[in-house]
């Protein structure tokens, strides 16, 4: 089994076949990442194939070859980012008052319902920075990477939206 670095070698020196084994290799890990920011596996699929393509194109500014995983991986992550920017929800759940199907019998408590609409109801570039932070799990510094932004962006984004989420979630309390 050829290494990562070998794989990438050999595509810069034009085996298509190599880049063939890298793309398996890392299309679940791919579309993994981008279903993780869209939600939606369909749209995943096509944000990983984004992300290959670019990838592919970019193959000779990979300084090291054994990075490939983590690199494609942050543009599958940076496509699929792209594509929630410029796409608006069809439906906000404060309208409809249905939470997504979160748990195994589909229903949230009152406060989870809460604190999700509340979270919903942020601006989209808060929005997006509490979901990777607090439903992803994500460091500052990544946040910053997968959305473009200085980690100095991100943290006031994190701020102004705990602030907010602070002020509706006691806005609501009885």
């Amino acid at each position: 089994m050829r290494s990562d670095a070998e794989l990438v070698e050999a595509a810069l020196q034009g085996e298509r076949e190599a880049f063939g084994v890298l793309v398996h290799r890392y299309r679940r890990a791919a579309c993994a990442a981008a279903t993780d920011v869209l939600g939606d596996p369909h749209a995943a699929q096509d944000a990983a194939q984004d992300a290959f393509v670019a990838a592919y194109e970019k193959l000779g500014a990979l300084r090291t070859g054994s990075a490939f995983g983590p690199w494609v991986i942050r543009i599958a992550r940076r496509r699929a980012l792209d594509m929630v920017r410029r796409q608006r929800p069809a439906v906000s759940l404060e309208r409809t008052g249905d939470p997504p199907d979160c748990r195994g019998n589909g229903q949230l408590d009152e406060p989870s319902r809460l604190v999700l609409a509340a979270v919903m109801a942020l601006p989209p570039h808060e929005r997006r920075a509490v979901m990777l932070r607090y439903f992803e799990g994500l460091a500052v510094e990544e946040i910053a990477r997968i959305a473009g932004r200085s980690v100095g962006t991100v943290s006031k984004q994190l701020t102004r939206a705990r602030e907010r989420l602070r002020k509706r979630l006691k806005d609501l309390e009885p």
